[in-house]
């Protein structure tokens, strides 16, 4: 069953509605009482939040994503590049996502924007202007 139809039956059971009949529930009746309506609303919620998509969360991401690259690490991506691994085996040995090892391969030459996968969020120009604004 669709999700947009469960909702739509709990909502009628919520305001003590048939949602098949359209018929009003006696004043006796469960769907009428207080704590049912407040559980009927509170599953209503529930899927409502489950339809809107999250934001990727931390812990779906590698362990090292945003942190500051060591000289250690970047003499490790860079010499074991030029053996010729991929970029993708170095971003799940790094901890790093693929956009940010190829990014940094860029960063030291070793790989051009054309050659890249992944698409680079901060163009030249702002990382030119972000790096002047530093110094």
């Amino acid at each position: 069953m669709e999700e947009s139809k469960i909702v739509a039956i709990l909502s009628a059971l919520a305001h003590g509605v048939n949602p098949f009949t359209g018929e009003v529930a006696a004043s006796d009746s469960p769907y009428q009482h207080p704590d049912v309506v407040r559980a009927l609303y509170a599953a209503i919620d529930r899927f409502k939040q489950a339809e809107t998509p999250k934001p990727r969360q931390r812990a779906d991401l590698p362990s090292n994503v945003g942190k500051p690259w060591s000289d250690e690490e970047d003499r490790r991506l860079l010499a074991e590049f030029d053996r010729g691994r991929r970029p993708s085996e170095l971003a799940r040995e790094l901890g790093r996502t693929l956009a940010g090892i190829e990014a940094r391969l860029e960063r030291h030459g070793r790989l051009s924007a054309s050659e890249r996968k992944t698409s680079n969020r901060y163009p030249r120009e702002r990382t030119s202007d972000a790096a002047a604004r530093s110094n």
